[in-house]
């Protein structure tokens, strides 16, 4: 089973990679494949609305030429998807919003395509407006029928500068236990599903 974290910060390696790591880290220990995409650099752009991918039905969307489409397929072929952004403006970053509204009205064309994968969000944030990232994150999940897992915390590490977030004792528990009962929940579904 694999399990795929996009980072939807601007600064690639910074603090929302950090935490998705943490979390990584513990489904890799249970035996997952892992894979970490950073949106750093790339060029992704708001839903149009033209809503073609309802006619089109093709697990793609209409609007080519950006990575939109390379993330839906790795966002298909994961079990698991931890999606982190940092806090701007009390929300997720310009690019994970993009990335979400795309790949959830693709999702929705295509009969709800991330229907029972489990989902999970991360956020980092300097001081406050984090629950709001967090929940424009569990929106997605939730609309889009996934199993979102739980932690000990809201999943929310602390931090400003590049690696700041290291030194929020909590917050990287709360991303480590994150990644456990990720992994918890997975195996529990493939028993479920008889793989």
């Amino acid at each position: 089973m694999k399990i795929l974290a996009i980072n939807g910060s601007a600064r690639r390696d910074g603090n929302t990679a950090l935490l998705l790591r943490c979390a990584l880290e513990e489904l890799a220990k249970e035996g997952f494949g892992t894979e970490l995409v950073q949106m750093s650099g790339m060029e992704i752009r708001g839903c149009t609305a033209c809503l073609k991918c309802f006619a089109n039905k093709d697990r793609r969307c209409a609007v080519a030429g950006d990575a939109a489409n390379g993330l839906i397929e790795k966002m298909e072929a994961a079990d698991g998807l931890l999606l982190g952004s940092p806090t701007y403006f009390t929300d997720v970053s310009a690019e994970m919003k993009a990335l979400i509204d795309r790949a959830g009205f693709v999702a929705k064309a295509n009969g709800d395509m991330f229907r029972r994968k489990a989902g999970a969000a991360v956020v980092a944030v300097r001081r406050a407006g984090a629950i709001h990232a967090f929940d424009t994150l569990n929106h997605f999940f939730l609309i889009g029928q996934m199993i979102v897992p739980g932690s000990s915390y809201w999943n929310v590490g602390l931090g400003l500068h590049p690696g700041d977030a290291e030194k929020d004792d909590e917050g990287i528990r709360t991303m480590r236990t994150l990644g456990r009962n990720m992994a918890w929940l997975l195996k529990a579904l493939r028993a479920a599903d008889g793989n």
